[in-house]
């Protein structure tokens, strides 16, 4: 069935080694033809040649790259696929929990504020990284070097900035990948269900 009248985002994100990345690909399969993913900002810089940098002023340039280019990719998206609901690999707030000063130099920075970022977003689902259950989060991905501590503090940034969604759901991280997959695909079901009865 298609959806109608709709301009909806729906934001996947979570913490270093949370299985996001994977739990995407097999959502996008679940929901072919109802909704379109917009790839992670984040991984086509790093992927693209620059190198990921401690360095605070070299940090700032590449999260405010990382936000532009992030939103841009969802406008894109919104735009070519007009009835579908929009699954983001990570949001525009993501970069927040990188970011080397607080949050006031962060939004000044991007001229927007928290309240605006989250009202771009109609619902979060969060991959609580395995880190926190004292799991291996190595993997494949080059880009991708955190150790399981700096996984932990970025996972709980990242939480605190997203759970003030007022449709934030979390997917706990002693969960086994069948169930976080299972409850990602219900909660988007969920919420294409309701989004059905609007359009009526």
């Amino acid at each position: 069935m298609k959806i109608t009248n709709i301009k909806k985002r729906i934001v996947l994100t979570g913490g270093p080694g949370g299985g996001k990345t994977t739990a995407l690909d097999l959502i996008r399969r679940e929901f072919s033809g109802k909704i379109a993913t917009v790839p992670e900002a984040a991984t086509m810089i790093f992927s693209g040649g620059i190198e990921r940098s401690n360095n605070n002023q070299v940090l700032k340039a590449q999260q405010t790259a990382i936000f532009y280019l992030q939103k841009h990719l969802e406008n894109i998206q919104r735009a070519t696929f007009e009835h579908s609901i929009i699954l983001c690999d990570r949001g525009s707030l993501d970069g927040l929990a990188y970011w080397p000063d607080g949050p006031d130099e962060f939004f000044k920075t991007m001229n927007t504020n928290l309240e605006d970022e989250l009202a771009r977003y109609d619902a979060v689902i969060f991959f609580e990284s395995a880190a926190k259950s004292g799991e291996s989060i190595k993997s494949n991905n080059p880009i991708r070097n955190e150790s399981e501590n700096a996984a932990i503090i970025i996972d709980d940034k990242l939480q605190a900035i997203w759970s003030q969604h007022p449709n934030f759901n979390l997917i706990n991280s002693d969960e086994s990948f069948i169930n976080k997959v299972m409850f990602g695909i219900t909660t988007i079901q969920k919420i294409i269900e309701q989004y059905q009865k609007a359009a009526r």
